[in-house]
């Protein structure tokens, strides 16, 4: 098994993938009290994986309450909404420097809109095509 969070992504969204996974295991431990994730909160952790592949902004991607561009579904969207409300102020103790530089990330100014093909999927699929 490989030691990364994502098979797909690398870097920023890699980090910011760890902070969503941590925080959905905490909600899902509590909530549906399963060790691992139940199949509703790997089906939501999936389409996180997804919806940060996809992210316009790539590797400069702005925390996702601070992005102009609202890419999730609304249903998924109040899901995480919840999850992060509930596992955010748990996340520092188990979780430390995720907590930390999470918080940090979401000082930062949002970038200007981005180019287009910088999303981690266009820049995967183009090193595939050469």
């Amino acid at each position: 098994m490989s030691s990364k969070a994502s098979e797909i992504l690398v870097g920023a969204l890699e980090t910011e993938f760890k902070t969503v996974k941590a925080m959905m295991q905490i909600y899902c431990k509590q909530h549906h009290h399963q060790d691992g994730l139940c199949d509703e909160c790997q089906a939501l952790l999936n389409y996180a994986e997804l919806r940060l592949d996809r992210c316009p902004y790539g590797q400069s991607k702005p925390t996702c309450n601070k992005c102009p561009i609202h890419c999730y579904k609304p249903e998924p969207k109040e899901q995480m909404k919840t999850v992060m409300r509930f596992s955010g102020p748990k996340m520092l103790l188990p979780h430390p420097i995720l907590s930390i530089r999470h918080l940090l990330h979401e000082r930062k100014n949002v970038p200007r809109k981005p180019d287009d093909n910088l999303s981690n999927r266009a820049i995967r699929l183009n090193k595939t095509k050469q």
